[in-house]
């Protein structure tokens, strides 16, 4: 009787020690986190100054970023997409939040909101927010963006 409780007691520690295990796994060591904070506000310092080559800049030469507008395939490629939404909407504040970072393998997946307030091409003031998704890569000691999954919550056809 003794024999059975303690496996039954052992089995019951490894079936609460594995969650735990399983969270662990995935978890982001704090100081890259917080680069990866970093580069959330370079990308809003880049958006807000309208800087497509900087924005750019912050992806790896082949990363794809997606957006109802479309899909956009290499660092060239989202630099003239960038460029081209620089010229018909003026961007006054941009604002990305980094709401969770997980490790995949050796690459970082962050989650988080972003908001905008700009002006379209006729002058008119408008909000947009939405959510985003980054796969992210090390490229020597900084994190760059292989893809850019964004979605607005407030996307029409005159935005």
């Amino acid at each position: 009787m003794k024999t059975r409780l303690a496996v039954a007691l052992v089995g019951l520690a490894i079936s609460l020690a594995l969650p735990t295990f399983a969270q662990q796994k995935d978890r982001v060591d704090p100081k890259i986190a917080q680069q990866i904070r970093v580069l959330g506000m370079k990308y809003d310092e880049a958006f807000n100054k309208k800087d497509a080559a900087a924005v750019a800049a912050l992806y790896t030469e082949d990363a794809v970023y997606v957006a109802q507008h479309g899909t956009s395939r290499g660092r060239h490629a989202i630099e003239k997409t960038y460029a081209s939404y620089f010229q018909h909407s003026h961007s006054i504040n941009h604002i990305i939040t980094v709401d969770r970072v997980n490790a995949v393998g050796n690459d970082i997946r962050a989650f988080g909101t972003w908001s905008s307030d700009f002006q379209d091409t006729n002058g008119v003031p408008r909000k947009d927010w939405g959510h985003y998704r980054w796969l992210l890569v090390r490229q020597g000691d900084t994190w760059k963006i292989r893809t850019n999954t964004t979605r607005s919550s407030n996307f029409n056809a005159t935005n």
